[in-house]
């Protein structure tokens, strides 16, 4: 049977996880740019789909990380799977700040 190969790209899979609300599907919000995240500072990875650049693997979306510094326009954040930790350099597009 031809066309039914199963595809195992970067995005697979994500039709409804990186995808934004009908409505509002627009570029990334300007005081994204504006918030400076401290060292030590807890933030939360969530990937804006309307920016792929420095976007993080599917697997990190929704995880909870410390900022560790910064690397050019972006931040260094170390994240945790299970037991292994993990370092993620993400633009300030997909990382908000953690509220708890």
């Amino acid at each position: 049977m031809l066309g039914l190969a199963r595809h195992h790209g970067y995005r697979s899979r994500t039709r409804t996880l990186m995808t934004k609300p009908a409505g509002s599907r627009m570029g990334p919000r300007p005081d994204v740019y504006l918030v400076e995240y401290p060292v030590g500072s807890k933030v939360v990875v969530v990937a804006d789909p309307s920016v792929q650049k420095g976007m993080p693997h599917k697997r990190y979306h929704g995880k909870v990380g410390v900022v560790l510094g910064r690397r050019g326009r972006g931040y260094e954040v170390e994240v945790y799977l299970g037991s292994k930790r993990k370092i993620l350099y993400v633009l300030p597009d997909h990382i908000r700040p953690h509220n708890a």
